[in-house]
């Protein structure tokens, strides 16, 4: 309920400051000040349904050991820790954080392993549905994100971060459609059953497998989005050859800016993508952002490494804290920003178009490297103020915000249906 008066306020203020949605350039960035900018961002934010394509929420408790009798720990309603509880959410306007059902790779290779921790972490997000059902919804469709967000309830999604759960049952795809999930990100940080890692370098299957085309055509057919996050360029190009519906890449950057880095797409594939009729949702870690920062990370990480052996110590060990708290202090975290994340849009924007871009903002997954200005799910309006500040139209900002991944999930909803 508190969701609804928020949104229903929010709304009537932005039909009375703005008339309506998709006013001109001129209208919002250049002819208001920048308070009624800010103003209107915060308005747009409650007004529009915002959904994001990867939130690790559930990983996050799993490995706090969450249990959902632990009250006292305010999760997922109102905490100090991560990046996502209800309270910042609806602060910010996030209406359909895409739980991520995330599987390390190291579980690839104990057979049953992989399965067991989705079938856990699903149980966890229905469990939170579950217990507070007057802040919280599974959401099975786009149909039902929008229900939801009429009346005030935030919708949880599922999409399962890495495919190895399937391991080589290509019926799992359709218990898993069965069990919630409404993407699959093909594989992770190392090549699996189905595709090659774009941080792997084994390059087993030469892209995709055999098995992974068939995986993808049953996912088509049961009605999960392809998610071609983490997945190597050969596998891309692939899953363009064998896909019959819309993709998306649930939490990728544009790399342009990071050049070298292969987790983020190239102008060529983000082109393709949006021929595909796809969404490539923005990554926010700083270093999907920004190819220095990331260059500067690595060095350090190095620099760090030949001192762990000089020492003769293991990075996980306690004896290596120290040593680890004495290098942050000597090199500060440095973080990209939100003006960086715009970047990124605008430049999907100027090689697919305004159909084909969206958020994923990897919150709770890429631990202390947010920038500055998007710290968490509170500060989704400060994105949006400064598109509006770079002409974008309330119209753009609706398909940003949602719109476009709603278009691309309700293809693979009606592609699979009209198969029966």
């Amino acid at each position: 309920m508190l969701r609804f008066l928020l949104t229903a306020v929010t709304l009537s203020t932005l039909l009375l400051s703005c008339g309506n949605t998709g006013t001109s350039p001129d209208s919002v960035g250049s002819q208001r000040s920048d308070v009624e900018l800010r103003a209107h961002a915060d308005s747009l934010a409650h007004a529009y349904l915002i959904t994001d394509g990867h939130v690790d929420l559930p990983y996050r408790l799993k490995v706090q050991n969450f249990r959902l009798e632990r009250e006292m720990l305010g999760i997922p309603i109102e905490t100090d820790e991560g990046d996502f509880d209800y309270v910042r959410a609806v602060e910010g306007g996030l209406d359909a954080p895409f739980m991520s059902i995330y599987i390390p790779s190291s579980l690839q290779e104990e057979p049953g392993a992989a399965p067991a921790l989705a079938d856990s972490l699903i149980d966890m997000v229905k469990g939170i549905a579950a217990a507070h059902p007057e802040n919280f919804r599974i959401a099975l469709s786009p149909d039902d994100l929008e229900r939801n967000f009429r009346e005030g309830v935030m919708s949880l999604p599922m999409g399962m971060e890495n495919g190895a759960p399937i391991e080589d049952q290509l019926g799992r795809v359709e218990e898993y459609f069965d069990k919630g999930i409404r993407y699959i990100t093909l594989t992770h940080a190392k090549d699996n059953l189905i595709s090659d890692s774009s941080y792997d370098t084994t390059a087993i299957n030469g892209g995709l497998s055999e098995f992974g085309k068939e995986v993808v055509r049953e996912m088509n057919r049961v009605g999960i989005m392809v998610d071609v996050s983490h997945i190597s360029d050969s596998a891309f190009w692939d899953v363009m050859e064998v896909t019959d519906v819309p993709v998306i890449a649930s939490h990728s950057s544009v790399r342009e800016f990071t050049p070298g880095f292969e987790r983020n797409m190239n102008d060529e594939m983000i082109e393709r993508l949006g021929k595909n009729g796809g969404v490539i949702q923005i990554n926010f870690g700083s270093t999907f952002l920004d190819g220095a920062l990331r260059e500067r990370e690595d060095s350090l990480r190095g620099v760090l490494s030949a001192r762990f052996v000089d020492a003769g110590l293991e990075y996980s060990s306690e004896e290596a804290q120290p040593m680890i708290d004495s290098f942050q202090q000597e090199n500060p975290t440095l973080y990209s920003d939100v003006e960086m994340v715009a970047n990124h849009i605008d430049r999907v924007v100027e090689l697919a178009g305004i159909d084909h871009v969206g958020l994923g903002s990897d919150f709770d997954g890429v631990g202390d490297s947010l920038p500055t200005g998007l710290k968490d799910v509170a500060d989704y309006p400060n994105l949006i103020y400064v598109l509006l500040k770079r002409g974008y139209t309330d119209e753009d900002i609706e398909k940003i915000l949602s719109g476009n991944v709603l278009r691309v999930w309700r293809a693979v909803e009606a592609a699979s249906s009209a198969r029966g």
